[in-house]
C-alpha cells in the first residue's frame, strides 16, 4: 500500500473510532434510533478501508502482468502471438483485412451475396 492510500485507511479508520464512539454515547444518553444510526455510519468507513486494499491488490497484480507481458517471451508475448495468428488465420480475403470486416472480394468463399430486397 501506498503512503497516501495508508493515509486514507488511517483518516478512514479514525473516523470509524469517533462514530463507534458517538455511537456508544448516544445509545447511553441518546435516543436508540440515533445510536443505531451512527453504529451503521461506522461501517463505511471499514467498507472503504476494505475498499483500499482491494484496489492496492489490483494495482500490484496489474503492474505485475505489465512487467511480464513486456518481457520479450514472457507470458504476455505468447499471448498476444497467439491472438495475432488467430486473427490472421480468420482473416478470409485481402478486401475483407482492409475494410476492417464490412466487405470481402468478389472470389472470397465467405462473401454473402447482397440481396436487393429491403
Amino acid at each position: 500500500m501506498n503512503r497516501s492510500a495508508g493515509l486514507l485507511s488511517a483518516l478512514y479508520l479514525a473516523t470509524t473510532t469517533g462514530l463507534v464512539w458517538t455511537a456508544a454515547l448516544t445509545l447511553r444518553d441518546g435516543p436508540a434510533w440515533a445510536a443505531c444510526l451512527f453504529a451503521a455510519a461506522s461501517l463505511v468507513p471499514v467498507i472503504a478501508v476494505v475498499r483500499e486494499c482491494v484496489v492496492c491488490d489490483q494495482r500490484q497484480a496489474l503492474a505485475e502482468m505489465r512487467r511480464s507481458a513486456a518481457a520479450p517471451g514472457g507470458p504476455g508475448a505468447e499471448a498476444a502471438d497467439a491472438i495475432v495468428r488467430a486473427e490472421l488465420e480468420t482473416a478470409c480475403c485481402e478486401r475483407w483485412w482492409s475494410s476492417c470486416g464490412t466487405d470481402h472480394d468478389s472470389t472470397c468463399p465467405r462473401r454473402v451475396p447482397r440481396s436487393s430486397a429491403a
